[in-house]
């Protein structure tokens, strides 16, 4: 009875599935896509303005910014999901304490990431793959973005909270404020002021400031919880406990920078022995996994529609809205991939030269990189909702077993050994994406049947 009038009280717990996932997803997806903005934007500009060594250096230098995501998703996903969690079962208190959680830790490791990037930038632009040609357009890029690590990191926590509060909107409006003032900054400061890499870095640092206080200032706003001292002050047992449930999300960016460090350094590695040399790879790589991140974006909006929804739910035992949840999540995933295919598979040329010119070489080896590499893209927001699935039920362990599957048990080895197969070279790693994604998936697919016929079970306990 207790759980019933809990339900009662939320929308979660009883208003239509597709009703609430159209109100929690449209907004994240749009979030996401504008937030996939800043690096997209960047990305045109540079190739315009500097050049396609330009792309290749902020390819080089994109796992600074994966590193940094990685925190602020195990932070931010973490907190949501204990936020919705224990709002399903009915202590609001711990739910204030998932805020504090958010903004102690969020803050420290911001901070952490600054130190660490600008005292070592050097040394991982190398690991990272940068070559003699493309460092110092690296280094002018990653010195100046690592001033806007500390705001990113608590932005992006404190957005998830928005979204778990039931105003995705709100959280939007902290993605799009940043998003669009970059577009804005970006010509000024390469063109006009003719400041190069550096500029592009300063605009989105300044974007990044001013999304952080847009979204600092919701913490008097929260509608299901009250934000008070004591929530600042959450203790090292609930930070673990809370950092636990997003540590799919994280570990799986993690992977995703291992990923970026090894296809890098192969490509630098193999190009050397083809025709395309080391830069061309590189830049068009750059290029081809930046676009792909619109797709991803959506991906990981539709995820952060989803997480409220199956975490409240979960926590108040309504099992089957929960795998109701799901499979919308699905549905809806593949219906937007279908037009990233068509993109993709269709259109690579044009796409390409969005971000600047190139010789032929350049376009021969990204159209094919872009049409091969990508060709799974209508199975991969199965993997992706799969691991959050399992986050957004209080069930961390498979959901970091799922992230870690594709980047770690299968694309790494897998680009590593078939370039050395038949003399593959580029061309291996080229094929080593869409073999990956097929695996992971039916993995994924595999965990998930299995949790609803626990799910199942759980159910028929109840009647």
């Amino acid at each position: 009875m207790e759980n019933k009038a809990k339900t009662q009280e939320n929308p979660l717990g009883y208003e239509k599935i597709s009703v609430l996932l159209k109100r929690f997803a449209l907004p994240s997806i749009i979030a996401m896509l504008v937030s996939s903005l800043y690096n997209i934007v960047d990305q045109i500009f540079i190739g315009w303005g500097v050049g396609s060594i330009g792309n290749g250096a902020t390819n080089v230098a994109f796992p600074f910014t994966t590193i940094c995501l990685a925190i602020s998703l195990t932070i931010g996903v973490g907190a949501a999901a204990k936020f919705s969690l224990e709002l399903g079962r009915g202590k609001k208190e711990e739910s204030a304490f998932a805020v504090g959680v958010a903004l102690i830790t969020g803050a420290f490791f911001g901070v952490l990431l600054f130190g660490v990037f600008e005292i070592f930038a050097r040394p991982m632009l190398s690991v990272f793959g940068a070559t003699k040609t493309i460092m110092p357009y690296a280094l002018d890029y990653v010195r100046v973005t690592a001033v806007g690590m500390p705001f990113l990191v608590v932005t992006n926590s404190i957005s998830n909270l928005i979204h778990a509060d039931g105003n995705p909107r709100f959280s939007m409006l902290c993605m799009v404020v940043g998003a669009v003032l970059n577009t804005i900054l970006d010509p000024i400061f390469i063109f006009v002021f003719k400041m190069g890499m550096a500029g592009a870095a300063w605009a989105t640092v300044i974007s990044q400031i001013v999304s952080f206080f847009v979204a600092l200032s919701y913490l008097k706003k929260f509608k299901c919880v009250e934000i008070e001292a004591f929530a600042f002050k959450p203790g090292l047992k609930r930070i673990f406990r809370t950092l636990s449930l997003g540590l799919s999300n994280g570990l799986n960016q993690v992977a995703l920078c291992l990923v970026q460090i090894v296809m890098n350094n192969s490509l630098t590695h193999y190009g050397a022995l083809s025709v395309y040399g080391t830069d061309i790879p590189l830049s068009a790589v750059g290029v081809v996994m930046k676009v792909n991140a619109i797709v991803m974006a959506v991906f990981i909006g539709i995820q952060q529609g989803t997480r409220p929804i199956m975490g409240y739910n979960y926590g108040a035992k309504q099992y089957g809205r929960v795998k109701e949840t799901y499979k919308l999540g699905i549905i809806v995933d593949t219906i937007f991939a279908v037009f990233g295919f068509i993109l993709f598979e269709f259109f690579p040329k044009y796409v390409l030269m969005l971000f600047g010119k190139g010789n032929a070489l350049y376009v021969e080896f990204g159209v094919l990189f872009m049409r091969v590499f990508l060709s799974t893209v209508l199975i991969n927001g199965i993997q992706f909702l799969s691991a959050n699935f399992f986050s957004s039920i209080g069930k961390p362990l498979k959901g970091v077993m799922l992230s870690l599957s594709r980047q770690c048990l299968f694309v790494i080895p897998l680009i590593l050994i078939l370039p050395r197969l038949w003399n593959l070279g580029l061309y291996g790693i080229v094929l080593a994406g869409p073999i990956a994604d097929v695996m992971a998936v039916l993995l994924s697919v595999i965990f998930v049947i299995i949790e609803f016929k626990n799910m199942n079970k759980l159910e028929k306990l109840k009647q």
